[in-house]
């Protein structure tokens, strides 16, 4: 059998979309805020039909629900999915990171049943890494899990956990060793979020948001079959997962599927729309501002397939992706301050352009400094492993965790 070419593909997809999925209307898009219960639901019944469709998990493994394509085969099906309702939200964190994270790193079993059952629509996969007390240092964790019996029991607590809210299992890292160094004694489980063990909170952001969860773990009792990876060596895991997250949140990650905007939040800024409705369409500085923040944009779009493509065949290692997560946080924040410049106090007070949101999207713009670890730490990640810089001092580098200090003075 002939395999089919990718411009077969798009004209397959493009058939299949014109059939069975919604139009958006461009002047009315449907409103996807990440933090209603309804949007997700919504997205579980997008992602249902894409799979019916034979259109879910394109670069994903056949024999893990997917189709087993290369990359091209999915950039030709997001250009055809423009102008169609997608379920963008599952992307991140469940495909791009969560799903992308067992693939190279789960059990057999693991990959058929979490992989499938989420390309299928039946379960949306989040992250549990941060904690109230662990800022930027992943590896210092303090969530334990004691092994009892044939049972691992996990204490502790999570937060800043995107949309948690809404998921069915979470990657979770605990301390399971507390003898070895920091590195050495953790371990990766994957636990159902809705375990009678698990308080999960809410999180107001300053935008008014509350996508963002905060999670309290007691006595939460897993088998062996949760553990991913190996016991003690959690860190390749969450080292693999944050690769992951990086090019996810970079938008380089080849498990992403669509193209568009997640409620507006995405949306790329129409400057010539700003101009015009701020009355400054022959402002010479405005157009100066607008035509840089422009120019970042196309340097991001460009760095994405650059970077991607070097990582996949080698001339760059796997941290190379943290490339595309730092650049994307200086264009986004140029972008986002450049509008608030142009749209000035109009931009505080009220909608300015196609469902831009100035003043919101200003008061949020430092997420994208700190997700996916900050900008700083993504500074430090190309320095050390891509420029091979020397690593910097670390006073609890090699010292058994249970005599590094915490929270304490001399």
């Amino acid at each position: 059998m002939t395999a089919e070419s990718v411009a077969e593909f798009a004209a397959r997809a493009r058939a299949w979309l014109a059939d069975n999925m919604p139009r958006i209307d461009p002047e009315s898009p449907p409103a996807m805020p990440r933090d209603s219960e309804q949007s997700w639901q919504r997205a579980r019944e997008l992602q249902k039909r894409l799979y019916s469709g034979g259109f879910a998990g394109i670069c994903f493994p056949r024999e893990y629900g997917g189709l087993g394509l290369d990359y091209q085969y999915q950039q030709a099906f997001n250009l055809e999915s423009v102008g169609y309702e997608m379920p963008l939200i599952l992307n991140v964190p469940t495909f791009t990171i969560c799903c992308a994270t067992l693939l190279d790193t789960g059990s057999e079993e693991q990959k058929k049943q979490h992989i499938a059952a989420a390309l299928r629509g039946d379960e949306i996969l989040v992250q549990l890494l941060s904690e109230p007390s662990g800022g930027s240092d992943l590896a210092g964790v303090i969530t334990r899990a004691e092994r009892k019996g044939d049972r691992w029991v996990i204490d502790g607590a999570k937060t800043w956990s995107t949309s948690a809210f809404a998921a069915d299992y979470g990657l979770c890292l605990a301390r399971t060793d507390w003898d070895v160094p920091k590195h050495d004694g953790l371990t990766m489980f994957l636990i159902p979020i809705g375990h009678p063990g698990i308080t999960l909170r809410r999180i107001t952001q300053v935008n008014g948001g509350a996508e963002f969860c905060e999670e309290f773990l007691d006595g939460v009792d897993v088998g062996d079959d949760a553990v991913v990876g190996e016991v003690n060596n959690g860190w390749a895991v969450a080292s693999r997962q944050l690769y992951h997250e990086r090019r996810a949140v970079g938008q380089g990650s080849e498990f992403a599927s669509g193209s568009g905007s997640e409620g507006g939040h995405t949306t790329p800024v129409d400057y010539a729309d700003l101009l015009a409705r701020t009355h400054q369409a022959d402002n010479e500085r405005a157009q100066e501002m607008a035509g840089r923040a422009l120019v970042h944009r196309a340097v991001a779009e460009q760095l994405i397939d650059h970077v991607s493509r070097s990582v996949r065949d080698g001339s760059l290692p796997p941290a190379g992706g943290t490339l595309i997560r730092l650049f994307h946080a200086e264009t986004t924040m140029v972008e986002v301050d450049t509008a608030l410049a142009i749209a000035g106090a109009a931009g505080v007070v009220g909608e300015i352009g196609e469902g831009l949101q100035t003043g919101f999207r200003f008061l949020s713009r430092q997420s994208v400094a700190i997700g996916g670890g900050t900008t700083e730490m993504a500074r430090n990640v190309i320095g050390e492993r891509v420029l091979n810089f020397p690593r910097e001092y670390a006073a609890d580098r090699g010292v058994p965790f249970n005599q590094v200090r915490h929270g304490r003075t001399r």
